[in-house]
């Protein structure tokens, strides 16, 4: 907890530091939004893992922690510094055509939490990964304000249609704003996030075989996929049949073209659950896991080795349901136990043929030893061999003596070659009873 902690002050620092050229432009926007943007920089850095980012990569980011449709190129750990880039020409430019992945985060929609999810994913293909920052502006404040924030799967298209108000105000032009800028469609129902995502898709110099979401994340790709689907519909069709779709803590409605889609969700997200349609099944679900990737916290989703395992193909046969299985558990065991008792009885096979079935009940000696008399024994007890669903009453039958200990409950019963049938040894001061000849 303690690499979180420092991660998150150092961002703030830096962020503080930075504040006075931020705020020299656009003052009044910048100046209400910075106190609600240090807060969900917090936020993100207890559901995402952000002690993946190194110091430099934390410093470096800090100023441009909000910027809705800000793209960055990811490496795995070790891989050397994170890259920003402010649109897509620039992430064509930097290294963007040999990507082969791309991450969006949710919940605060900053770029450290950004950073840090494709940073998890990066890991687990070890590979760059592309990652699109969600920000966090005025139309935010209102989407929040009615709940749009919380209940982002239902009512995410609220905030897409409320950031005109960051529009006629003004914010950076980032990602993909300068295609909205030669779209003259005003019914647009995709935020600047989601524009950006979908510029990237269905960009034919950019290869993506796997688009990773977490949260209010996998919105943004839904959103980004239907946008296409209407004006791209054969864009979408190469998209299903080359890359693969794993969405954490959210079930999302995605195109029916796209049918390779994992939905992984944690035991314990109520969150989740909460935003998730449902009507659409959970493909994993992680035991004792909530809606945080941050592994320094307990109950996180560990999205590098999920995603490991389900790229391994080893997420399979954890994440199905098992079979029913034909028999119940304690069938089974009281089947292995009467094998035993069975086994126990009788050591040697019997010389004699039994006559009845009781007959070969009341036998279980072996030929060097005498069978007790025909009145000692009792004339309808249960064949040993055959066991029900408590394997314990297959042993009752061997007490011919009735005796006060009969009414207690027995301890031990053993058949052996040298004591053919026992008394059930009585405590106190009674005398050992000998085995009947």
């Amino acid at each position: 907890m303690f690499e979180t902690a420092f991660t998150l002050g150092l961002t703030q620092f830096a962020r503080s530091l930075s504040f006075p050229e931020r705020v020299r432009h656009r003052t009044m926007r910048n100046a209400a939004l910075e106190p609600w943007r240090l807060r969900n920089a917090g936020i993100d850095a207890l559901y995402y893992d952000v002690k993946a980012l190194s110091a430099d990569e934390t410093f470096y980011i800090s100023d441009s922690i909000a910027s809705e449709g800000l793209i960055m190129i990811v490496p795995p750990t070790g891989g050397g510094m994170l890259t920003l880039c402010d649109s897509v020409e620039e992430f064509r430019l930097r290294g963007g055509k040999d990507v082969r992945a791309l991450a969006v985060a949710g919940i605060g929609g900053s770029a450290i939490g950004a950073a840090a999810f494709a940073r998890n994913v990066a890991d687990a293909i070890d590979a760059p990964v592309a990652a699109v920052v969600s920000g966090y502006g005025l139309g935010d404040i209102v989407n929040e304000a009615i709940g749009g924030a919380f209940l982002f799967g239902w009512l995410g298209h609220v905030r897409s249609n409320l950031e005109v108000i960051d529009d006629v105000v003004g914010r950076p032009k980032l990602g993909a704003y300068g295609k909205r800028d030669e779209d003259a469609d005003s019914q647009r129902k995709t935020g600047l996030d989601a524009d950006t995502v979908a510029t990237l898709l269905v960009d034919p110099s950019l290869s993506f075989t796997l688009i990773a979401g977490h949260s209010r994340g996998n919105r943004v790709i839904a959103d980004a996929l239907y946008a296409l689907k209407g004006t791209e519909p054969g864009r979408i069709e190469a998209l299903a049949n080359t890359a693969r779709i794993v969405t954490f803590g959210g079930r999302i409605k995605m195109p029916e073209a796209f049918t390779d889609v994992i939905d992984v969700v944690g035991e314990l997200d109520w969150f989740g659950e909460l935003n998730s349609r449902p009507k659409i099944a959970t493909d994993i679900k992680v035991p004792f896991s909530g809606h945080s990737t941050n592994t320094d916290l307990p109950g996180a989703l560990r999205v590098t080795s999920i995603l490991g395992d389900i790229l391994s193909g080893r997420a399979a046969a954890t994440s199905a349901p098992a079979a029913p299985a034909t028999a119940a558990p304690e069938a089974v065991e009281a089947q292995a136990l009467a094998a035993a008792i069975v086994e126990d009885a009788a050591p040697e096979p019997a010389t004699q043929t039994p006559e009845p079935a009781e007959a070969a009940a009341l036998a279980p000696s072996v030929p060097d030893t005498p069978q007790p008399p025909a009145a000692e024994q009792e004339p309808e007890a249960a064949p040993p061999l055959v066991v029900e669903a408590t394997a314990p009453a297959a042993a009752e039958p061997e007490a011919p003596v009735k005796t006060k200990a009969e009414a207690k409950p027995q301890r031990s019963m053993a058949v052996t070659a040298a004591t053919p049938i026992l008394v059930p040894l009585p405590r106190g001061k009674n005398k050992r009873p000998r085995a009947k000849t």
